[in-house]
């Protein structure tokens, strides 16, 4: 199922009659430390399947766009110059797009949206992986694409003594990404035959070598997965400077950025639509989501209140360098629309602690949009680019061999 773009993918500045797009992060019990010690938090059932199956269950009720699954290649920590030794909270986390696989089969409309780190990865695997997810979900797969520039994270691999620069590490993830999209679409849509009376499974003039040649990879192809049912799975990267706008212009169909206020916003969504005018994608769609962490209750003293709770409970004040909202979900609504006119189309959320916080998204917040007429009422399309307002693309090399 396709649909038109909607004006609000770009250009940037969207209409205040268009649909407002909301997605949650999920991370371990919650984005603050403490998260794990409130009541409800389930800290046992953490690294078990039905813990993601329940949080991702709540968030498809709520009729969210999407849920994302954050990941990494360490451990948790406070420090960047390593693992912390802390014992006092959550370390250590099931992978992210194994556990997307394992909930796609017990829903049936939200995206499935795990995080990637294309620093130390093969986009080859990574191509086939969230092909597969978009199989298994029928069309419901995306990918966060990140990248890392920690030394401890380098050691795991031994491929390289230091890390690469920022700047090279964003170009090698565009590069990534351009690989795994061009594998996506290596197969035909009508590659496989599956005749058994003819004796032909697949067409194999309709499977294509790609050949990439580039600084950081060189990948003939063609892919062993066939062309997910989205075509193209949806492809997403933060952006929080030259480098990663960069990324989020040429290489995504959304773009994450901190809502920190009305004017840093405008100015992060101005750098990207400048650097996508310069890679000539202007035309193209491209979704840009806010992203915040949220603690949400009946009202802003008792949201404060218990976020002064958690932090003597983390012996610290939270802050991990993003955007925190800490009130009511009426307060949260006047915040996300007021923040939109900014050019944005959508938000990612964080729930502070997710046994706490997505309830109050799903149960509060949503409502609350719903009966100021931004937010659907009905999933209205069967694919997380239908979703989106995305078309499906043709295959690049299908289109080639038809001409």
């Amino acid at each position: 199922m396709s649909a038109s773009p909607p004006a609000s993918a770009f250009p940037f500045a969207p209409a205040s009659s268009e649909p407002l797009h909301l997605a949650v992060a999920l991370d371990g019990a919650g984005r603050h430390p403490a998260a794990w010690r409130e009541p409800g938090a389930r800290p046992g059932e953490i690294f078990t399947a039905r813990y993601w199956a329940d949080a991702v269950a709540e968030a498809e009720a709520g009729l969210l766009d999407f849920v994302s699954f954050e990941d990494s290649l360490s451990l948790q920590s406070s420090s960047a110059d390593g693992p912390d030794g802390r014992t006092d909270r959550v370390r250590g986390r099931l992978d992210a797009v194994l556990t997307a696989a394992r909930v796609a089969p017990l829903t049936r409309h939200i995206g499935l949206v795990p995080a990637v780190t294309a620093t130390h990865t093969e986009p080859f695997h990574i191509s086939k992986a969230i092909a597969t997810l978009d199989h298994v979900s029928r069309g419901r797969a995306g990918l966060w694409i990140q990248v890392s520039g920690l030394l401890h994270e380098t050691r795991h691999f031994g491929r390289r003594p230091v890390p690469l620069p920022e700047a090279e590490s964003y170009a090698e993830a565009a590069d990534h990404v351009e690989v795994i999209r061009r594998l996506w679409d290596s197969w035909e849509d009508d590659a496989e035959i599956r005749d058994v009376a003819t004796g032909r499974f697949v067409d194999r003039d309709k499977l294509h070598y790609i050949d990439f040649e580039g600084r950081h990879f060189t990948v003939r192809g063609p892919s062993i997965t066939p062309r997910p049912p989205q075509g193209q799975p949806v492809v997403g990267a933060s952006g929080d400077g030259e480098s990663s706008y960069a990324l989020v212009a040429r290489s995504t169909d959304v773009g994450y950025v901190a809502a920190h206020d009305g004017d840093g916003t405008r100015a992060a969504v101005e750098a990207i639509r400048r650097a996508r005018e310069a890679t000539g994608l202007a035309a193209q769609p491209l979704h840009l989501f806010g992203d915040l962490t949220v603690f949400l209750d009946e009202d802003a003293p008792a949201a404060v209140a218990r976020l002064e709770r958690l932090d003597a409970l983390a012996g610290a004040s939270y802050g991990d360098g993003g955007v925190v909202f800490a009130g009511s979900p009426g307060q949260l609504a006047e915040l996300l629309l007021e923040r939109r006119e900014t050019g944005l189309s959508g938000f990612l959320l964080r729930p502070g602690v997710i046994a706490h916080d997505l309830p109050a998204i799903t149960r509060g917040l949503v409502p609350e949009l719903q009966r100021r007429g931004v937010f659907r009422r009905a999933y209205e399309a069967a694919t997380l680019r239908g979703l989106l307002g995305l078309e499906r693309p043709a295959g690049r090399y299908a289109a080639h061999s038809a001409a």
